[in-house]
């Protein structure tokens, strides 16, 4: 059987670009059907989309992190793709991202930008990325080196693991870390990250955005790592439990009574206090691992990507993984029916068992 490719082109009032978006996806991955869902835009954005050949579905609850979800639910495919709609990102470069899924096979390939104009990352932007890659690695690994990045292909087993509970920017740190967690094969594939056309405007707010994906992350590495979370909570209060009682047996070793009993009973309380943190943070890690299993073999029941052997040679892509370069092999794309090619021109949806 063959292979189906889905691409989701998450959209809020992105009428100057998402034409061409979706005119490089179609030309670069013509077996795809392309979604456009659109997220409570005011501009043309629809009309546009419809224009170039997309299939555009709706999703009235702003944020991405709503887009992704509803779009996991909804499309079946052995390969999906995601890209912003806003044309920063090199679309033309599909076709190599998933040749690299199905060659791996990999359950997540990822977009990793390499920025070629001046402006493209607004200040602060490539200061934040790299600050919070940076606690995403210490906490949860080392292979990542573009935590948000809005670009990515995923197997289909991936896709119906992955619980998408963000609700706007911070979803992107959702799957790394979810990809990180349960140590899915994941590769990176460097592409051009450029300025966007003009009349587009970046939905992304540097301090606001920035502060609720560091929130995402604390919170993640509280449920995701709970004992060694716990572990430095419950130290804390015992240094300061040792603090305050190092005086109070330093008098009765001395006197042989204990004259400040209100800060005897305050270290006591304390040093109790952090035992029972840190008893209920190893609590959590077995509750953790247990729902890390169940995940684990939710994501098993789906078969690994590969594309069908009776698919013939037509590109090919080089890719970065894990700092070494990978050729991906040069693969067909398979053709719409006709009957679906007058389907999208027409903006009607086509079921992906129809391809």
């Amino acid at each position: 059987m063959e292979p189906t490719i889905a691409c989701v082109v998450p959209c809020h009032n992105e009428e100057a670009a998402v034409g061409k978006v979706v005119r490089d996806l179609r030309a670069a991955l013509p077996e795809a059907i392309v979604y456009v869902y659109d997220n409570a835009s005011t501009d043309r954005t629809v009309e546009v989309a419809r224009e170039a050949g997309a299939i555009v579905r709706q999703e009235p609850r702003k944020g991405k992190g709503n887009v992704i979800r509803r779009a996991f639910a909804d499309v079946a495919a052995d390969a999906l793709l995601i890209i912003d709609g806003d044309d920063t990102y090199d679309a033309s470069r599909a076709r190599d991202l998933v040749n690299l899924l199905f060659d791996g096979p990999y359950d997540q390939v990822v977009g990793a930008r390499r920025v070629t104009d001046d402006g493209a990352y607004r200040a602060g932007h490539a200061a934040g990325n790299k600050l919070l890659t940076g606690a995403v690695r210490s906490l949860f690994g080392n292979d990542v080196t573009d935590m948000l990045s809005g670009y990515r292909v995923f197997s289909q087993r991936f896709v119906k693991s992955f619980p998408a509970l963000a609700r706007e920017f911070e979803t992107e740190t959702e799957m790394t870390i979810h990809a990180l967690h349960l140590r899915l094969p994941t590769a990176e594939v460097a592409v051009d990250y450029r300025v966007r056309p003009a009349g587009g405007e970046s939905k992304l707010r540097t301090y606001r955005d920035g502060w609720r994906i560091l929130r995402v992350i604390l919170d993640l590495a509280r449920r995701e790592r709970p004992s060694l979370v716990h572990t430095v909570i419950a130290g804390v209060l015992a240094l300061v439990s040792v603090v305050l009682g190092i005086p109070v047996i330093a008098d009765f070793v001395r006197t042989g009574t204990v004259p400040r009993l209100p800060t005897a009973v305050l270290a006591a309380a304390i040093m109790t206090i952090a035992t029972l943190v840190l008893l209920v943070g190893y609590i959590l890690e077995s509750l953790m691992h247990m729902r890390q299993e169940q995940t684990r073999l939710v994501h098993l029941s789906y078969p690994a990507p590969a594309y069908s052997p009776r698919l013939t040679a037509r590109g090919a892509g080089i890719g970065a993984v894990s700092g070494r370069k990978t050729a991906a092999s040069p693969r067909n794309a398979i053709a719409l029916d006709a009957e679906q090619h007058r389907d999208l021109e027409q903006g009607q949806e086509v079921s992906p068992s129809d391809g």
